[in-house]
């Protein structure tokens, strides 16, 4: 995950880890669907353009590594009640 510049992000809501791996597609990226970040700039396996946790406690892990618990936030938006029962 660090072999050149990182811009590490944390997303949060419904299915995110699902989605997120959807949006990245496969781990090998010839197996990556047109349209998913893997599928459209990446060719290696190795040379991987992108990383997304398999599981929300993989994700808690990989949080901690690259933020404290004071550069996080909590947040709740004005549109929330319309879009989630």
């Amino acid at each position: 995950m660090s072999s050149g510049p990182v811009v590490p992000m944390v997303f949060e809501g419904r299915k995110v880890v699902e989605n997120g791996r959807t949006m990245l597609g496969a781990t090998k990226p010839e197996a990556s669907c047109p349209g998913s970040i893997r599928g459209d700039y990446c060719q290696d396996v190795g040379r991987n353009v992108v990383h997304g946790s398999d599981s929300a406690e993989s994700a808690n892990r990989e949080i901690n590594l690259w933020f404290t618990p004071q550069e996080l936030c909590q947040y709740k938006q004005a549109v929330d009640p319309w879009i989630h029962e």
